[in-house]
């Protein structure tokens, strides 16, 4: 019955997030709702919509990941999610059908941009208020065009980003308008980090009571967070020390008090939240890396082989079976996603000391007290390889691994990836530096505005 119930919570999730849409961006489209009030356009940004993670709230981005194994996929790949967990270059050809990622992010974008062309004109309100409503707009805006651009530009590299193609910048909500050419990786860089800049100065304080809203730390995570992915690791370092310094969210810790209440929105480590159910199957390699004495195996994922991991199909990331306080993963920023991130920028700039500040602060919050032992080494490589480990098992299913993989990559530090059937047989692989690292353009985009250029 608990997993049955659990499943129907999926369910309704993700049709939550589906209904009611534009069939190119995935939008409500204009005149479906009339707000004239300051407090109109501040329930607007309580939209349920709006909480929900990367990949919706069944977090599909994860599929892409190479810690993710569907025993059981068919062979060829049918199912949108099986053609994503395969990098099928498209995941439907009916373009009818709502467009996995880029109907997501486009539909939450218009959100915020209804936000933006019409606040100024609502009433009610004071000006202040007006201007931390702007302000929030223009950061959930950001972070929804950091995954577009990592999902459909080529991972950012120095040399190339003022020509490699992005995505179409957008800041209407009428859907009846002209949509935008392509940007390049650089134009879009620049107008995220712009529209976190702006933001900053009218931002609230503090968001404890709703961390689904937005703060002063959230937008300083989220600029850590652009900067990272744009292997800036001076200024992703910088914002992620300034986003730990702005906030009141700590990590909890695995050995001591947990959350009491499942809720995302009030829980202590997140600085600005989005939610995924966490339910995946995970690859025997992945489980492999996990030491013994990692509190998060027990805790986090369901077994049936012992903890052997020796079974295919036996290991599933669920913590609602067994921590269920912890069932919803917060693919949004936290304090652990900013400490790994200065972690790995110190041991990237030789500053193992902090680094290895950082490590420990992370990990001890994870694995048994009593055997703890902090990881110690005077090696630069050594110290970077393990604070990727701890990237790796702490957000391992919070939508970031993709982006990980293809910064990796880009560094030469990425295998190829297979996916394999029931009987082991390879399915499908991505080799190191494959064009399929960058997602094609939805045939649903191409087939409304045919003019755009389509990748690889």
């Amino acid at each position: 019955m608990k997993l049955y119930q659990y499943k129907i919570i999926t369910l309704l999730l993700c049709c939550l997030v589906f209904t009611g849409c534009d069939k190119y961006l995935d939008i409500t489209p204009k005149g479906k709702r009339l707000l004239s009030t300051v407090a109109d356009y501040d329930q607007w940004l309580n939209d349920e919509t709006l909480i929900y993670g990367a990949g919706t709230g069944q977090g599909v981005t994860n599929y892409l990941g190479d810690n993710i194994d569907i025993v059981g996929i068919t062979n060829p790949p049918t199912t949108a999610a099986e053609l994503v967990y395969t990098w099928a270059p498209q995941f439907s050809t009916d373009v009818n059908a709502v467009p996995y990622f880029w109907g997501e992010h486009y539909g939450k974008i218009n959100l915020y941009n209804t936000v933006l062309l019409g606040i100024d004109d609502a009433t009610g309100g004071t000006g202040s208020q007006k201007r931390s409503l702007k302000a929030e707009a223009l950061l959930g805006r950001a972070l929804e065009y950091f995954y577009l651009v990592n999902l459909y530009g080529k991972q950012y590299d120095s040399a190339t980003v003022a020509q490699d193609l992005a995505v179409p910048f957008v800041t209407s909500n009428d859907v009846s308008q002209s949509v935008p050419n392509r940007s390049t990786i650089a134009v879009m860089y620049k107008h995220m980090i712009d529209d976190l800049n702006a933001a900053i100065p009218d931002l609230p304080d503090d968001n404890s009571a709703n961390r689904f809203r937005a703060s002063k730390a959230g937008a300083y995570s989220v600029l850590s967070r652009v900067y990272f992915y744009a292997r800036n690791y001076t200024d992703a370092r910088r914002y992620a020390e300034m986003a730990l310094g702005a906030t009141k969210a700590v990590m909890f810790d695995l050995n001591g008090t947990l959350p009491l209440t499942d809720m995302l929105s009030v829980r202590s480590d997140a600085i600005y939240a989005r939610m995924i159910l966490g339910n995946f199957n995970v690859t025997l390699d992945y489980m492999r890396t996990f030491a013994t004495n990692d509190q998060r195996v027990r805790k986090m994922f369901y077994n049936v082989d012992g903890y052997t991991f020796v079974t295919r199909g036996a290991t599933l990331f669920i913590p609602n079976y067994l921590t269920p306080v912890l069932t919803y993963v917060n693919t949004g920023t936290s304090v652990q996603e900013m400490k790994l991130i200065i972690a790995e920028c110190a041991a990237r700039s030789n500053d193992l000391t902090l680094a290895l500040q950082h490590l420990d602060e992370v990990r001890k919050n994870r694995f048994t007290t009593a055997t703890y032992v902090p990881f110690q080494s005077g090696d630069q490589e050594t110290v970077l390889q393990e604070v990727l480990k701890e990237r790796y098992h702490e957000l391992g299913f919070n939508s970031l691994r993709w982006f990980d993989m293809r910064r990796l990559d880009k560094e030469n530090r990425m295998p190829a990836v297979n996916r394999y059937n029931a009987q082991g047989a390879v399915v499908a692989t991505l080799p190191p530096h494959s064009d399929r690292y960058t997602l094609q353009i939805p045939l649903q985009a191409i087939s409304f505005n045919p003019g755009m250029e389509q990748n690889p």
